[in-house]
């Protein structure tokens, strides 16, 4: 946007980053802003047609080419593009290319491109977008101005699909919006798709139930992981291996289980850390709901650090090792087994060994080495002064 302002343009540019974090959209409005009437601007007028046309729904830019390299990434391909390139925009200030996913060219298509996009004509220009920057070619990228884009944070993703929710009519219970940002992984697409998929299922009132959420994107249920913790706190194995069967009745996936007690115990440690301070964690942190925060405080003050961090540690190894030949709930089975046995054996402190007990051949006593099988040497006959054995 500085450069816009400061009339600093640059004939090409590369956009990349991870799946649907709004490089192709960004392009688009980039486009809007060099071809605006009022441009080169960083906010575009939305009222000449140019915006109007490159707008959200709008019909497209006769000067503003967008090209999918996945299925256009060959030498003829490059070709026609450079030739296409020879000549003046029909109406607006630039003639654009717009490259999706451009590490899809092959090597010799970039190499037909690599003259046009070094030295374009004043009217073109490029912007490539890609996910993986790396695998385009290494002269092609030097001659961009190269924007790594990111993931959207927990927090500005959970606002804005509040915000949807609320054009939309639509009402989530809550934990709902903390489940869609869990399976969108912070991708902007890929969480307003499920917010999409969730939206059609909501009821005659406009709400998404949690019980059809977590149904409908395969989340462990709060009331199962509140049980599992709890049966933790009481030591009861029973109540616990009670929870793997109504999970596997279920049709819960093993993994997906362990990953949600994993996250549950993340939750019960952060909250753990913090009572007793005058730290508030705030609600982006923790990724239970709302209404899960007074149960979750009384029970991480109930099992205690030590034990969430030991626990938390045996599911994050069970998860590390799972093996999908294995049945379900022998898997969930066997990780409980482990559970329980680690919580009746008492924590031993680590004791460090001394760095002379460490070293080997050398004796506990400040003398010399060692005796075999940990013996200590016998002392030699001490000399007298004149050298004779006393």
């Amino acid at each position: 946007m500085a450069g816009l302002r400061a009339g600093r343009i640059n004939h090409a540019y590369l956009f990349s980053g991870p799946r649907g974090c709004g490089k192709t959209t960004s392009a688009r409005i980039m486009a809007r802003c060099l071809n605006c009437v009022q441009g080169p601007t960083d906010t575009p007028c939305e009222e000449c047609d140019s915006c109007r046309e490159l707008a959200t729904g709008g019909t497209g830019a006769l000067d503003v080419v967008e090209i999918d390299a996945a299925s256009h990434n060959s030498v003829d391909d490059a070709r026609e593009l450079v030739e296409k390139a020879a000549f003046g925009p029909v109406r607006d200030r630039y003639k654009i290319f717009i490259l999706d996913e451009a590490h899809m060219v092959t090597p010799q298509g970039f190499n037909a491109l690599l003259k046009t996009i070094e030295e374009p004509p004043e009217h073109v220009k490029f912007i490539l977008a890609t996910t993986e920057p790396e695998k385009v070619l290494g002269t092609i990228r030097s001659r961009t101005h190269h924007y790594p884009f990111r993931l959207v944070a927990p927090g500005v993703l959970e606002t804005y699909l509040q915000q949807v929710c609320e054009r939309e009519n639509i009402r989530p219970e809550d934990g709902v919006l903390g489940m869609v940002l869990r399976a969108g992984g912070g991708s902007v697409r890929d969480s307003l798709s499920v917010l999409d998929q969730l939206m059609a299922g909501a009821d005659e009132n406009g709400i998404i139930l949690y019980k059809n959420a977590s149904a409908l994107l395969g989340y462990t249920d709060s009331s199962l992981l509140e049980r599992a913790c709890a049966a933790l706190i009481e030591d009861a194995a029973a109540e616990f291996f009670a929870v793997i069967k109504d999970c596997v009745e279920a049709g819960q996936d093993a993994r997906r289980f362990m990953e949600d007690l994993l996250f549950r115990l993340r939750d019960l440690l952060l909250l753990g850390a913090s009572s007793g301070t005058q730290v508030s964690l705030s609600e982006e942190i923790i990724t239970a709901g709302k209404n899960d925060l007074q149960v979750m405080e009384k029970q991480a003050g109930q099992l205690g650090m030590s034990r969430i961090s030991r626990a938390a540690d045996i599911v994050n190894d069970a998860l590390r090792n799972l093996n999908g030949v294995i049945s379900t709930q022998l898997q969930l089975e066997l990780l409980a087994a482990r559970l329980f046995s680690a919580q009746s054996a008492p924590l031993q402190p680590t004791i460090m060994p001394s760095a002379t007990a460490a070293m080997p051949g050398v004796s506990k006593a400040a003398g010399g080495p060692a005796a075999p099988n940990g013996l200590t040497p016998a002392k030699s006959p001490a000399r007298s002064a004149g050298g004779q054995m006393n």
